[in-house]
């Protein structure tokens, strides 16, 4: 099972990446948010909407 990070960048903001279970990361948060709480929220986001999506080939 993977997990997901929380953590705070240079500038203060706080992000999450997701690894793997060999800990390679395999997902990262693009943007920073200014609270801690925001940043849980968009965990909470990705894992509710990623579990059926859908797949495409550009």
């Amino acid at each position: 099972m993977g997990k997901f990070e929380v953590y705070q960048d240079k500038k203060g903001e706080f992000r999450w990446r997701l690894k793997a279970r060999n800990g390679e990361i395999i997902a990262i948060a693009e943007e920073g948010f200014a609270t801690k709480d925001s940043c849980m929220r968009s965990i909470e986001t990705v894992k509710k909407n990623a579990t059926d999506a859908e797949v495409t080939e550009e």
